[in-house]
């Protein structure tokens, strides 16, 4: 028996808590100048992002939806991509990676745009625990008047 309500709720759950997973990375690499080598040259934490679309259903999902009527239905992450913003210019001549002219360059994040993320994530999180709950909720009562 498939519980579509709990599958499409269980999805966005683990989906949102990826998001919050990357989100709490970008604000820990806030300040990383050294995340990683191009060219021999140290390059700053670039930004991540995550894109989440519909669960696309296969073959025997939308075959045993019609037999028995339940859906493969729900929120997948299709990919984490960079931020392609370019990289923040601060002048800072003491900076162990600072350039001949002082400037140093710092991860493209924005405080405040993780933090918005951030309280969207949380707040879609909490939205799918009180339906999941509901739903839960609703199946007790349906076995509370069966008895």
């Amino acid at each position: 028996m498939k519980l579509g309500g709990f599958d499409i709720s269980a999805s966005a759950l683990t989906a949102q808590r990826l998001r919050m997973d990357v989100i709490s990375a970008n604000i820990a690499n806030a300040e990383t100048t050294r995340a990683g080598v191009v060219n021999g040259q140290a390059v700053p934490y670039r930004r991540k992002m995550v894109v989440m679309g519909a669960v696309q259903p296969k073959f025997q999902d939308v075959f045993a939806e019609k037999l028995n009527g339940s859906s493969a239905q729900g929120v997948q992450i299709t990919q984490i991509k960079e931020d392609s913003t370019p990289f923040k210019q601060v002048y800072n001549p003491t900076h162990p990676d600072a350039d001949a002219n002082g400037m140093v360059y710092m991860p493209n994040v924005d405080m405040l745009k993780e933090q918005v993320d951030l309280l969207a994530a949380s707040r879609s999180y909490e939205a799918n625990v009180t339906a999941l709950n509901a739903r839960k909720a609703m199946f007790m009562k349906a076995l509370e008047m069966g008895r």
